[in-house]
């Protein structure tokens, strides 16, 4: 490794040591999706980093989260804002990073605290998913700015809201910076072994309203048309659809009320992951098949949802990508590897408007999405030393993007 890398690189490691005590503060502020106010507090919190290397900033208030809620209704929730943040938008290659504010942690939720457990340990909530990548981004775009080469390259970051349910709101910003860059660092957590993700799956949240006809359950049953008796039976039926590399989740249902009383609605709800873009259409098909088949004699079903991240194979570019990362892991003493997951994040949305990205790029974590959610703390310092490696060979000519 050239030694003038070298020397930026050790700075990064030492940078790391004081965002100790600022890690704990981010996750320690709430920003569930559906809480607007922590979300904006994070962002707020990070801003003055970006902003002293040189960035302008754009507050971007995106439309309210749609849902349906247990009675079949309508719901709108508000969520934060996005935060843009460019600087030389007229260099001659332009890369995006991207990383999410929002956890899976509500306001309400016990899991609140961040704290060490040992020294390498950080037990929070958000504290690998995304608060540790989000100050491991901030970390690698310092190093760069440090460079003789950070002309060379302009940089555009998202900080979105809204990942954790589906990117629905800031799914156009993601496409917008698709169009303006070559290609994308996302800072989602490492596996807990360190490797990162190749191809992804693509996801699809699916609601079905069932309505039926309520009776008196003991003088007029066979008046009524039950809604959870149509609900069970069509659950079942999805539940059954088979196909490789699609897998089904149904995962809520509603409805009833009084045991005397046919109920008349149930709401059902579910998730399906796809491999292949042909998956979706699949899916569409014998979901119509199926609705045909299990409805009628006073039984309606309303169908709503969609797929909202489509798969995320691999391609040319992708590989790419990931024979740089791993030349860097190699050159920094830290091997590699990459794996297949069902899972799926903002790189599936780059992807899809033709950004390859790496999307994996944040600290290495275990338990998210759980109350057991840990951070490995040493992770942070190598994760944004593989981060600012590829961008200074980039910077400096020593690899090209064409």
């Amino acid at each position: 490794m050239p030694q003038d890398y070298s020397a930026h690189l050790h700075w990064t490691a030492a940078q790391a040591a004081p965002l100790r005590d600022e890690l704990l503060r981010l996750a320690g502020q709430n920003s569930g999706s559906f809480n607007p106010r922590g979300v904006r507090a994070v962002a707020e919190a990070l801003l003055p980093r970006f902003a002293a290397l040189g960035a302008t900033a754009q507050w971007l208030e995106l439309p309210p989260h749609l849902s349906t809620a247990d009675d079949g209704a309508w719901r709108e929730r508000p969520i934060g804002p996005a935060l843009r943040l460019r600087l030389r938008p007229e260099a001659p290659l332009q890369i995006f990073l991207g990383g999410h504010l929002d956890t899976v942690f509500g306001a309400e939720h016990a899991f609140q605290l961040a704290r060490f457990v040992d020294e390498d340990t950080v037990h929070g909530p958000g504290v690998a998913d995304l608060k540790g990548g989000l100050l491991a981004m901030w970390l690698a775009l310092a190093t760069l700015e440090r460079t003789p080469w950070r002309e060379r390259v302009g940089w555009e970051v998202l900080l979105n809201p809204d990942e954790e349910i589906g990117s629905i709101g800031s799914a156009p910003l993601l496409a917008e910076a698709a169009q303006r860059n070559r290609f994308g660092l996302i800072y989602e957590p490492a596996f807990s072994d360190g490797s990162l993700a190749s191809s992804r799956k693509g996801s699809g949240n699916f609601e079905i309203l069932v309505h039926g006809r309520a009776a008196h359950a003991g003088r007029n049953p066979e008046a009524g048309r039950n809604a959870v008796v149509a609900a069970a039976q069509l659950t079942a039926a999805i539940n059954g659809l088979q196909r490789e590399g699609v897998s089904l989740n149904p995962a809520y249902i509603r409805g009833g009320g009084a045991l005397n009383v046919v109920p008349d609605f149930c709401l059902f709800k579910f998730n399906v992951r796809t491999q292949q873009p042909g998956d979706e259409s699949w899916l569409r098909e014998r979901l119509d098949h199926i609705l045909r088949g299990h409805g009628g004699d006073g039984i309606v079903f309303e169908l709503r949802g969609g797929f909202t991240r489509p798969p995320k194979p691999l391609n040319d570019a992708q590989r790419r990508l990931m024979d740089w990362a791993i030349d860097c892991g190699r050159a920094l003493g830290r091997p590699l590897e990459f794996k297949p997951t069902g899972g799926c994040c903002d790189g599936n949305n780059l992807a899809a408007h033709g950004l390859p990205n790496l999307d994996n790029m944040g600290v290495v974590g275990r338990d998210i999405h759980s109350d057991r959610e840990t951070m490995r703390w040493s992770s942070l310092a190598e994760r944004a030393q593989l981060s600012a490696l590829l961008l200074m060979r980039v910077a400096s000519g020593e690899w090209s993007w064409t």
